[in-house]
């Protein structure tokens, strides 16, 4: 069995999502080969995700591969990209309708053997708080992407989450649009077109 297959078998959190809101079994979406240069750390699949069994499958996605400069098929060419979030799975909704965070389970499992499946990264990309934290242990979002310049320099671009929720904090902060997604477009670009 491949590591991809183990992974989409997991059942470690099916009493944890059995018990959400949502009340829902696991579905790991799995989205990585050995051979991928660009990871994307992202957090967690939504519930959109959840039925379509395909990464960022919603508004969010758009967005991520607005700021990317990738098309739908680049972005899902998994010879190229490895999509790999902290949890494989939708964590559910909480009593009050809100997203639950990743489980920590998830990470402590497969993080560790996924990325040793991944020799050939040139370049990662951190989508939201819980991707930043597992990959440079830092909590402040704001304040990482703020300084993007040092992580970038080693291959590491941490990203807010593309999610609608976080619009006023791109409007608050037009430096992101402005000096990182020019650079992160072309580093995109650089390392996907390379031989």
């Amino acid at each position: 069995m491949t590591l991809a297959e183990e992974i989409r078998a997991c059942r470690l959190c099916a009493e944890r999502f059995a018990a959400t809101a949502t009340g829902h079994s696991p579905r790991p979406v799995v989205w990585f080969r050995p051979g991928a240069r660009l990871l994307i750390a992202g957090q967690a699949p939504g519930a959109r995700v959840h039925t379509s069994g395909q990464p960022f499958t919603d508004p969010s996605g758009d967005r991520l591969r607005d700021w990317t400069g990738l098309s739908t098929d680049e972005f899902y060419d998994l010879d190229r990209v490895a999509i790999v979030p902290m949890a494989f799975c939708f964590p559910g909704y909480d009593a009050k309708g809100s997203d639950l965070p990743p489980p920590p389970l998830c990470a402590a499992t497969w993080r560790a053997p996924v990325m040793a499946a991944l020799p050939g990264l040139r370049l990662t990309l951190l989508v939201g708080g819980a991707a930043i934290r597992w990959h440079l242990g830092r909590s402040n979002v704001t304040e990482t992407v703020r300084n993007w310049r040092e992580p970038a320099a080693r291959g590491v671009f941490p990203l807010p989450h593309p999610s609608w929720r976080n619009t006023g904090w791109l409007k608050r902060n037009p430096w992101f649009a402005a000096e990182l997604l020019p650079e992160l477009r072309a580093r995109v670009r650089a390392v996907l077109e390379a031989r």
